[in-house]
């Protein structure tokens, strides 16, 4: 319960004091352990082992979403450049060749690129295409038209064995909150070209729900403590 406690704080504090630094720091201070931000410390656990492996899974995932965000930002821009296109073409001729065209370009452009990615780099990007798309990579592979067989094929799915029908929940998955707490801050210290999700996100509705989390939390860990007293 206290990781869970940490974690929350952790990502409401990513969150919310978005013009954090760059590099996360960690200190000691008082037997209490800190997590630096730009503007303020908070005390956060007195289990540095936890909090230092904890500090170091947020770098990572935060690795993989400034590798993976410029792939599901292009997914969009295609996906959305492709249906503009073809609603345009009047015979299937020429949307036939048309999608060839673009078939052979996402092909030739990404997917050289998406089988150098890891398992977990490849598991986030599928939550990033949905962010961006408001639809599953499952979908849009299912959805020949849409052109996004040759951007995720058999093999590059294959090699990672993912679930492609993961859907991108910042509500629900603190994995999520923690990825939109990163892209929050990428964007406006001008590290990723910001690209609005598919479907529009409330920040604040955002905040508000995992500040009841961890209300909720810090009430569980109160009364079970209480409990073995």
């Amino acid at each position: 319960m206290r990781i869970a406690v940490f974690l929350f704080i952790i990502g409401i504090n990513n969150f919310l004091w978005s013009q954090e630094a760059d590099t996360l720091k960690v200190t000691a201070q008082d037997s209490a352990v800190l997590y630096s931000i730009e503007l303020k410390e908070v005390v956060v656990s007195r289990e540095e082992t936890a909090l230092e492996a904890e500090r170091r899974k947020l770098l990572i995932l935060k690795r993989r979403v400034y590798k993976t965000y410029p792939y599901a930002k292009a997914t969009a821009e295609k996906l959305k450049q492709l249906n503009e296109t073809m609603a345009k073409l009047k015979t299937k001729k020429e949307k036939k060749k048309y999608f060839k065209i673009v078939e052979k370009y996402l092909q030739e452009e990404f997917e050289p690129r998406l089988k150098k990615l890891s398992r977990k780099d490849g598991q986030i990007l599928v939550k990033l295409i949905y962010r961006q798309t408001g639809e599953s990579t499952f979908d849009l592979i299912k959805d020949y038209k849409s052109g996004w067989k040759a951007f995720w094929s058999n093999n590059t799915a294959k090699l990672f064995n993912i679930d492609l029908k993961e859907e991108y929940r910042p509500f629900d998955e603190l994995e999520d909150f923690h990825i939109e707490s990163i892209l929050v801050t990428a964007f406006r210290q001008g590290h990723l070209v910001k690209q609005d999700p598919a479907i529009p996100i409330d920040l604040k509705e955002l905040a508000a729900t995992w500040r009841a989390k961890i209300e909720k939390a810090r009430e569980e860990r109160k009364a079970k403590e209480l409990g073995k007293q």
